[in-house]
């Protein structure tokens, strides 16, 4: 009995990872046009966003090409597997180091069926940790991104990664090798 419980087990966790089915019926035609009409203006969302980190005694950020591209991966994949999931393109982790980011000073946003930018930024407003994301002191740059299927849960598909400047490397030199001057071994 225990071995057959096992199985039936592991299938059940494997198709939660699936996310929720797709629908199969057609979109109500409002429904469709209201889908439609989503947008993401890059232009509104970093005045919504740097409107209330000024409201917060926060720095601007600015829109970065490489987060943008990293958070439209994210979003497309949330669409794709019809989960809103932080793993959805790969682990977090995976893909700020992929991008080459500072993970201490990485985060990101996600939400599904946000009708617009300001419904997105106020969702994460209401949200603790999303907020928390959002007020990061140390962040300088964001990208956002917006997918959209009609035959998913969500319909609408967000994301938002937020980064500050890379953390500057310095090398260090061991020094000359050999001996000169005042380091030469005496005698």
């Amino acid at each position: 009995m225990r071995l057959l419980l096992f199985p039936a087990v592991l299938a059940l966790l494997a198709a939660g990872c699936a996310g929720e089915p797709r629908r199969e019926t057609p979109l109500d035609p409002r429904a469709t046009a209201r889908l439609a009409a989503v947008t993401l203006d890059p232009a509104e969302a970093t005045r919504i966003f740097n409107a209330y980190r000024a409201s917060q005694g926060l720095g601007p950020v600015r829109l970065d090409p490489t987060l943008t591209a990293m958070a439209q991966r994210q979003a497309d994949a949330m669409a794709r597997a019809n989960a809103l999931s932080h793993d959805a393109a790969g682990s977090f982790a995976a893909r700020v180091h992929a991008a080459g980011l500072d993970a201490a000073r990485a985060a990101e946003n996600l939400g599904g069926g946000y009708y617009s930018t300001e419904e997105a930024f106020a969702g994460w407003r209401a949200s603790s940790g999303h907020d928390a994301n959002l007020r990061m002191k140390e962040a300088t740059r964001f990208g956002i991104a917006l997918a959209k299927d009609p035959q998913t849960q969500y319909r609408a598909w967000w994301a938002l990664v937020v980064a500050g400047e890379p953390e500057k490397r310095v090398e260090m030199s061991a020094g000359p090798v050999g001996w000169f001057g005042s380091n030469r071994p005496r005698n």
